[in-house]
């Protein structure tokens, strides 16, 4: 286990475990800050939890943030009943938001709690605003703004669509084999990470051998990915009209940033903010800036 960066600051914020039933799965979250904070609803990405997002958690003391395991990942278990699509969690996070106390006097009266959601989860978040969740603002820390194929990395794209295939092809313990085979999550990793700091880099592959493979289910994974590659914020956008900011990536593998320009115009009340440097793991290498966009956003809000 590699020593987290970001754990000094992390462990000075009191955190409390919650479960609960929510839409048919038997949800984990984790809330941090004081109760009493204005609230912040975050949601990962796809394959990982709610530990990729505790470097930005560690950056905003002063706050009460929520971090659910999406259903079917980490400690939160697959739905009885529902698919794994976009229009399934987005109906799972509607019912998580009222579950969690996001929603509470405290909330309302800071103004409504602030919905964030990076990669998967901006497709995630920006569908349930789109049917109708009410947030203060909406944050998209590096979304998935255009069609996965149409990304730089439009190659190791449809080598990703051929591996998933693949293990929902063989037999079940094969396939969930291959889902979680080491090399395979190590040349991702390295892939995505832009930073020189060799400890950051041994942080950021550890994080990813040690939760980039926590889920139970081959075919809520299969599911969950073939949502992710199907889908993008553009067709959300038009339909959202909480203010939203992007903040984002100058070297993201996923989205290209000219095409994260062209998304920011489709909202009503859009704004970005690039990051220089970083691609998609934002979350790990610059959360301070991150947290720092995030945060004036936020008060602006509550002024």
């Amino acid at each position: 286990m590699i020593a987290s960066p970001y754990a000094d600051e992390l462990a000075r914020i009191p955190v409390r475990e919650h479960h609960a039933t929510i839409a048919g799965s038997d949800t984990a979250w984790w809330e941090y800050g004081d109760a009493d904070a204005p609230v912040i609803v975050m949601v990962h990405g796809f394959r990982g939890d709610h530990h990729g997002l505790e470097p930005i958690v560690a950056k905003l003391p002063g706050y009460r943030v929520i971090v659910p395991d999406l259903p079917g990942f980490g400690e939160s278990s697959t739905f009885a009943g529902a698919d794994h699509d976009i229009d399934g969690y987005a109906t799972w996070l509607a019912a998580f938001v009222e579950a969690s106390g996001a929603t509470d006097v405290a909330a309302r009266a800071a103004g409504g709690y602030t919905l964030l959601g990076h990669s998967f989860g901006s497709i995630v978040v920006s569908a349930a605003v789109a049917a109708g969740l009410e947030p203060g603002r909406l944050v998209l820390v590096n979304p998935i703004g255009a069609p996965a194929l149409d990304g730089p990395r439009a190659i190791m794209t449809r080598l990703a669509i051929g591996y998933y295939r693949a293990a929902a092809a063989l037999p079940e313990p094969i396939g969930f084999a291959l889902l979680r085979n080491r090399a395979i999550v190590r040349v991702m990793s390295v892939t995505m990470a832009k930073t020189e700091e060799p400890a950051l880099r041994r942080y950021i592959h550890d994080q990813h051998d040690r939760y980039f493979s926590a889920f139970g289910d081959r075919d809520a994974v299969l599911a969950a990915f073939r949502a992710s590659v199907s889908h993008d914020v553009r067709e959300y956008a038009p339909a959202i009209h909480v203010p939203v900011l992007m903040i984002v990536a100058e070297k993201d593998d996923i989205t290209p940033l000219a095409a994260q320009h062209r998304l920011a115009p489709l909202f009503d009340h859009g704004r970005i903010e690039v990051i220089a440097g970083v691609g998609h793991l934002i979350h790990y290498e610059t959360p301070a800036e991150a947290a720092g966009h995030l945060r004036a956003f936020v008060e602006e809000g509550l002024a």
